[in-house]
């Protein structure tokens, strides 16, 4: 009974010394009577030596296992530090604890070493983000759910050319996956290696490939805090298409063979790392394949989207056998690790897209990478003439012959083609390739997944980076710690930097190669954050014309237009302010003056402009009238249960200030408003107006003082059209 209350009270690890200890004591009574016989020493009876030694082997226990929480301590310190240079705030970190919900079954084990010790992330933010808030144990291996358990949050993570990577950035990686695992988000790692020559031709592909897949086991294992397992006997491919899309018209040749296999490791919270390794389903042969059809086949059994159903099964077990595999496991994050980090972009020079909303800008992203493909095309082609020309010239038979015929289609080929001295020119089409792949494979996963999840592309040292040492450096606006993008995506749904900073706020640009310039204010980390996202609708479509100011004669655009859903529109407006709108007295003012509408999904978020006159301007229809004409920011508002999050409000401001004025708007805020400080990371200038409780921001570049004046103008003489105390400043 003794040791079944120090069990329950202490934990197995401190009843097993307690054991140990009444173990000895037993034994040293035994050999201290015989025969009912008390032996007695020079110095001491037997039974003080037994205590003794029962004291002493008591305190090593005690002192091993303060060791041990000692150890814990140092772990779990180092792991909260990495936690909280990822500078999440308290809604964001709320925001976190309400999607990781704790699973409601019974944990089976804790911790041998430490078994009190829990990660509490709620302690970080104050009582308000505590209350409620779940408790995640140092070991997630140990959770072993059963039954109808709470859904396993899991990531996907491919590595593109693991054996290009040294040891040291391996092994942050796998710190990095470690701690993912802890925070509630385990992983299931895809391995890349790549070859430049045809799979099936490459001699040591598997060889390759296993090394490299367990190279990344044992970096996930270095870091002590999580388990991982190479498995290289889950793919199976039949009959099908092998290109890596997801479409209902098209049989992909990829699947899992067998869900438990895949699914038991990750309810132990072991991280899975599969090779782009298969078996044929007949031939039950080994054949290499992509790691994108890899990728897809995993995505499609982690979210029930199988291949095909038994023909004799019954449609109802189907639709009940695929909603128990959707509960099971929930496909957070698409985490693509490649050397080239996220996708460019030509908004910024040599830049990368920081927030890629998928259902406005995958179009546009795609047409640039591949303009900038056949451009580079164009550029290889011609030199390779200019060089067979100077070599023919020089009586030089051609060392290009080999290389001109290779067919177009694999960056492989194309390194070869532009063999054998590749300029910078020339190297971007084989690197634009595989932006192109990783752009594609984001965008069928994301098909997939519910609009919750997201897609994180960047460099295998940037998600490395909490495995070493990250010195502070300034980044543009203040001073800040280096980032774990990975971490910081987990725990905010956030990119790094928000994609609707001005370019030169985001710091300098690295050089992709030592050869390349570095750019002032455009070195922004290499990293992409993608979401399915929502389409982005203007009006009047900035595509079509420019937003001008209204001409007499001309129709002007009103808030009755057809294209617009007015009580949406207000809805939105009195959502974001928490106050009511004189609907009609707003529209009075703004119409006639309404320079567009910007709208975010299905009215989640949106901006209303407006041409406005200076003081003292006569409105009188005439070119200096016209001139002097101020593009204003009415209302900006985004819907409360997005505000934060989703990336609404950096897609609406980045689709005001690029494409509908990209010359420059000015708006106001109360000099008290919570929001100024993002406004005025997104500025180029800020003025309080003096006696007025307004702050004013404008984006023009290059403002001379006439100007000036007129945005101060407008902005004092502005009446709001509030219902209720409308003397208080909006």
């Amino acid at each position: 009974m003794i040791l079944q209350n120090i069990a329950l009270k202490e934990g197995k690890t401190v009843a097993g010394g307690h054991i140990r200890s009444w173990a000895t004591y037993k034994q040293a009574k035994q050999c201290c009577h015989k025969d009912a016989t008390r032996y007695y020493s020079t110095n001491r009876d037997p039974d003080s030596h037994s205590r003794e030694e029962l004291a002493k082997a008591h305190a090593r226990h005690l002192a091993n296992n303060q060791k041990a929480r000692k150890d814990a301590r140092a772990i779990d310190k180092d792991f909260f530090m990495s936690v909280l240079s990822s500078s999440a705030t308290k809604r964001e970190a709320k925001s976190y604890l309400q999607r990781f919900t704790p699973s409601k079954t019974p944990i089976a084990a804790q911790n041998a070493q430490s078994p009190k010790n829990g990660v509490n992330l709620g302690s970080f933010y104050a009582p308000t983000a505590v209350l409620g808030s779940p408790k995640f144990i140092r070991n997630p291996q140990d959770n072993i759910r059963q039954g109808t358990g709470s859904q396993l949050h899991t990531a996907l993570v491919k590595i593109r050319a693991p054996q290009t990577l040294d040891d040291s950035t391996l092994h942050g990686i796998g710190k990095t996956l470690s701690q993912l695992g802890r925070l509630g988000l385990i992983s299931v790692v895809v391995v890349d290696c790549n070859s430049d020559e045809p799979l099936d031709l490459a001699p040591s592909w598997r060889a390759l490939a296993t090394k490299q897949a367990n190279r990344i086991v044992a970096a996930i294992e270095s870091s002590g805090g999580i388990e991982a397992r190479m498995l290289d006997n889950i793919i199976g491919v039949g009959e099908g298409s092998d290109k890596p899309q997801y479409g209902n018209l098209t049989r992909p040749r990829t699947h899992v063979t067998l869900r438990k296999l895949l699914m038991t490791p990750l309810r132990r919270g072991v991280i899975p790392v599969v090779p782009s390794l298969a078996y044929n389903d007949v031939t039950q042969t080994a054949i290499p394949v992509t790691a994108a059809e890899t990728v897809l086949a995993l995505v499609r059994e982690l979210t029930g989207l199988p291949v095909e159903t038994p023909p004799d099964e019954d449609p109802a077990e189907t639709k009940e056998r695929l909603r128990l595999m959707r509960e099971e496991v929930s496909l957070d994050r698409l985490i693509i690790l490649d050397p080239l980090g996220g996708i460019p972009t030509s908004v910024r020079p040599d830049g990368y897209h920081v927030f890629l909303n998928m259902e406005q800008e995958y179009g546009p992203a795609k047409r640039h990478l591949l303009e900038d493909m056949q451009a580079g095309e164009s550029r290889g082609a011609l030199q390779i003439q200019s060089d067979k020309e100077h070599v023919s010239d020089l009586g030089m038979s051609n060392p290009f012959s080999k290389f001109v015929e290779v067919e177009f289609g694999s960056p492989g080929a194309i390194a070869k083609r532009n063999s054998p001295e590749p300029d910078t020119a020339r190297d971007s089409t084989p690197r634009n390739w595989y932006h192109l792949q990783n752009l594609e494979l984001a965008r069928s996963v994301l098909t997939m997944l519910p609009p919750s999840s997201s897609a994180l592309l960047t460099t295998p040292e940037e998600a490395a980076n909490s495995g070493k040492e990250t010195p502070f450096q300034a980044v543009g606006v203040g001073t800040r710690r280096v980032r774990n993008p990975l971490i910081h995506n987990l725990l905010t749904d956030k990119p790094v930097f928000s994609s609707s900073l001005p370019i030169g706020r985001l710091g300098q640009t690295k050089p992709s190669m030592a050869s390349q310039p570095v750019y002032p204010a455009l070195s922004i980390t290499p990293t992409t954050f993608a979401k399915h996202g929502m389409p982005i609708t203007i009006f009047p479509n900035p595509e079509i014309a420019d937003w001008e100011a209204p001409e007499l004669g001309k129709p002007p655009m009103t808030l009755t237009d057809s294209q617009i859903d007015l009580p949406r529109l207000i809805h939105l407006i009195e959502d974001s302010f928490g106050r009511k709108l004189d609907v009609q007295d707003y529209i009075n003012r703004v119409n006639g003056r309404i320079a567009g509408v910007i709208i975010a999904g299905e009215y989640e978020g949106g901006a209303l402009l407006t041409w406005e006159l200076p003081p003292g301007v006569v409105d009188d229809g005439s070119p200096e009238s016209r001139a002097r004409m101020v593009p204003y920011l009415d209302k900006f508002a985004v819907l409360k249960k997005s505000q934060g999050s989703g990336g609404v409000a950096d897609a609406v401001f980045t689709a005001m200030v690029r494409d509908c004025f990209p010359r420059g708007v000015v708006w106001r805020s109360r000099t008290t408003n919570v929001v100024n400080n993002w406004y005025f990371e997104r500025s180029r200038g800020t003025w309080k107006l003096p006696g007025a409780g307004w702050t004013m921001f404008w984006t023009t570049p290059d403002m001379d003082r006439r100007t000036f004046m007129d945005y101060e103008g407008v902005c004092r003489g502005i009446e709001p059209s509030w219902a209720d105390n409308k003397a208080v400043l909006d």
